[in-house]
């Protein structure tokens, strides 16, 4: 997909060298010396294993005798309550708060000798909470101050940015909570804030937040409408509030009782809404970064360029705010759609010097960014645009169809979708979005709901009809929530349309190497995990259910993965060799640049497995697989498996490993990386012998797993239970290891 005001070539950042002098993991700084590793990126320079360690114990002397220590910001912390008798043994007396993931203070959660966790309930707290201070605990994700007596307005939460979960229940806390009060707490999964006082709308910088599960907002004075939450949630409650206004979609299958006490609400599930309660004015919208610097379903949510139908309002779309930059990206678009209109002008006049049986889809070349473009109807009985009218549906677009083009009619491969005519797509107002090796793909909006994407195709003409049409009846027979569906197909000898459904969130190039021209975070380890056994599985299934292709899919790459709102993958332009021209596809298809087929003219059932490989590679470098040069400079490419395969095991997170992954991962993550780097090794042999099949490729895939220390948040709702409860004086042994101590927690209801 194009980025704004560039062409779609341009897209693609140049990937820096793999030789990098400027060596971010380098402890050359004292800054840099303070911040505990978080995986083990040592300096490139220095090749004695003996050394680095030696060096290690000295940084961790170091790091144990300058700065505050977690120690020194939980003190600072307990000196910010009024009463805080609760944490007697919080003291100063030379000892550590956590020793491994024993913690020696109580409600402290430790892990590998960092504070990951304060179950700080039932303590009678209060007092003005140092947010600041807890800031300063790097490794914390969860904070639960349940059942105390702290009141007035919400403190600051939002500095605390890794968060997982925050329980602030049965408390004092009261007045309006600022609409960004959680924004960039895109990593927040639960939040708690029922049982207080709070007034006025839900905060809008929640709605953005779609790694929610668990909201609980009931037992407070909240007023206005529910925001449209992007979340999916296991848990919510907004019972005895002063809602009003209609339920969002969002929540229509929650049970009624989460709503209940609110008699301004309606709409699924409760009562249906009356016309004066749907017009009564609605909340205020969610701020447009509320996602911040999250990295989930939200700080991965990278937008495709907007369109004239998007919602600035709307929570996933993207951090854009008033500002100089603004004002230059506006002005760029608004450039580029000038150049589009000119674009299109050049294209009519060419189609009257074109064949009569041409059907015109765009320009030839690299796509503009995504703009509507209104296409003049020629008066020949012949000749009619792919892309369809312009503005506003394109009216009078086609009204003067011959008697051929009426009598042609799409061929529907899926009875489970809407039925429309090829008239329909003519007409119907029509979006670029971008241009392959194949043809360009259009997004055509037919009926309010009903969006589809029409790929034009001209190296199909080698084909017969009766092959194309049993072809394209097969690959309508799929079903898989990895493979985008062919909706319908539309056949002539000199060209095809495949109509497709349209999957908004763009592709995972775009994703991948684009996120920075558009001012996204990067994707975070979970979704490249997530899009590689997603991609894994489409690509199984397929060769199951075409076991006649050599190459099921045979053009596997990140331009070919799409992604939805939950950035779940799915692949398309798969299974096209057989009505692709043999030298097309040997000059444009993935499968072709397979090792068997340069070095010996071949393509093997293992040649996606490949493909798959080098997938998996560019998912976890961050770098395109063409644009790899060899390690002795000169400009020479090389294979992207091969680059990787020169970098010492050792070193693959530091140096091979996409930089800002690197930066994410921790400990518990960095050997699951590693593991999946050596499964895109081992699907990218040269050797097919040696080489991964599908199944093996697959099951490997699907033993990785997400490592995430916040696992340990999903039972860490309350100590409500008896055991913890007797523990808030002070009584009782607490110094067993942390990970133990989320039995102990019960879930809130």
């Amino acid at each position: 997909m194009p980025v704004k005001g560039e062409h779609a070539a341009p897209l693609l950042r140049v990937p820096p060298s793999p030789i990098d002098d400027d060596d971010p993991t380098s402890n050359d700084d004292d800054d840099d010396a303070m911040a505990p590793p978080r995986h083990r990126c040592t300096n490139k320079n220095n090749a004695n294993i003996k050394s680095l360690f030696f060096l290690f114990i000295i940084f961790l002397n170091v790091v144990a005798s300058r700065g505050l220590t977690d120690t020194e910001n939980l003190l600072k912390f307990k000196a910010s309550l009024v009463d805080a008798r609760a944490l007697a043994n919080w003291a100063d007396d030379g000892g550590q708060v956590c020793d491994g993931d024993r913690a020696n203070w109580i409600g402290v959660l430790c892990d590998e000798g960092l504070v990951w966790g304060l179950q700080l309930e039932t303590m009678g707290l209060k007092g003005k909470i140092d947010v600041d201070s807890l800031a300063e605990l790097e490794e914390l994700k969860t904070l639960s101050l349940i059942n105390n007596e702290f009141d007035g307005p919400l403190p600051e939460f939002r500095k605390l940015v890794g968060l997982r979960s925050l329980y602030l229940s049965n408390n004092q806390f009261s007045g309006e909570i600022p609409g960004d009060a959680f924004e960039g707490m895109g990593k927040l999964k639960k939040l708690y804030l029922s049982g207080n006082r709070f007034t006025g709308e839900i905060p809008s910088s929640l709605a953005g937040l779609s790694k929610l599960t668990t909201l609980k907002l009931e037992q407070n004075q909240f007023t206005g409408r529910l925001p449209k939450f992007t979340a999916k949630f296991e848990a919510f409650n907004a019972s005895d509030n002063r809602l009003e206004g209609p339920i969002p979609a969002s929540l229509a299958n929650i049970d009624p009782s989460a709503f209940s006490g609110n008699k301004g609400l309606c709409g699924k599930p409760l009562e249906e809404c009356t016309a004066a309660q749907s017009s009564s004015s609605p909340a205020s919208a969610p701020t447009a970064s509320a996602a911040g610097g999250a990295t989930t379903t939200s700080k991965s949510t990278v937008q495709p360029t907007p369109t004239d139908d998007d919602d600035p309002t709307d929570p996933t779309a993207g951090p854009w705010k008033p500002s100089t930059a603004s004002i230059v990206i506006v002005a760029i678009v608004v450039g580029v759609a000038v150049c589009g209109i000119l674009a299109a002008a050049f294209i009519l006049t060419r189609r009257r010097n074109q064949s009569p049986e041409s059907i015109e889809a765009g320009p030839p070349g690299t796509a503009p960014p995504p703009t509507t473009i209104q296409h003049k109807q020629e008066a020949t009985p012949e000749s009619h645009s792919a892309a369809g009218g312009g503005r506003g549906g394109g009216r009078g677009g086609g009204k003067k169809l011959g008697a051929e083009a009426a009598a042609v009619k799409l061929s529907f491969v899926r009875e489970d979708r809407g039925k429309f005519e090829l008239t329909d797509l003519l007409k119907a107002s029509a979006e670029i979005l971008g241009a392959g090796c194949f043809g360009s793909s259009y997004k055509a909006a037919l009926a309010p709901g009903q969006v589809m994407v029409v790929k034009r195709f001209k190296q199909m003409n080698n084909v017969g009809r009766e092959e194309f049409h049993e072809h394209m009846r097969r690959l309508g027979r799929l079903r898989h929530t990895n493979l985008l569906p062919l909706v319908a197909y539309y056949y002539r000898k000199e060209e095809k349309l495949l109509v497709h459904d349209f999957v908004p969130y763009g592709s995972l190039a775009v994703h991948l190497h684009g996120h920075q021209a558009l001012g996204q975070p990067s994707l975070e380890w979970e979704n490249r995990l997530k899009i590689i056994k997603g991609v894994a599985r489409g690509l199984s299934y397929l060769h199951k259910e075409l076991p006649t292709l050599i190459a099921a899919h045979g053009h596997l790459k990140s331009n070919n993965v799409l992604l939805d709102e939950n950035f779940e993958p799915c692949l398309t332009d798969y299974a096209l060799i057989p009505v692709i021209n043999q030298e097309s596809a040997q000059e444009l298809m993935v499968a072709y640049k397979s090792p068997e087929y340069l070095h010996h003219g071949r393509v093997t059932k293992k040649t996606d497995v490949w493909s798959l490989g080098m997938l998996i590679l560019e998912i976890l470098t961050g770098r395109i697989p063409s644009a790899v040069l060899k390690q002795g400079g000169g400009g020479e490419e090389e294979d992207l498996a091969a680059w990787v395969r020169a970098v010492p095991e050792e070193k693959w997170v530091c140096e091979a490993v996409d930089k800002e992954l690197a930066e994410e991962i921790d400990n518990h993550n960095e050997a699951e990386v590693v593991k999946l780097v050596r499964i895109g090794l081992g699907c990218c042999e040269a050797d097919v012998e040696r080489r991964f099949d599908v199944k093996e490729a697959v099951e490997r895939i699907e033993e990785v797993k997400v490592n995430d220390r916040d696992a340990f948040d999903d039972d860490f709702y309350s100590s409500y239970s008896e055991s913890t409860t007797a523990g808030g004086g002070g009584g009782g042994d607490r110094r067993r290891p942390s990970r133990e101590l989320s039995a102990d927690f019960s879930g809130i209801s």
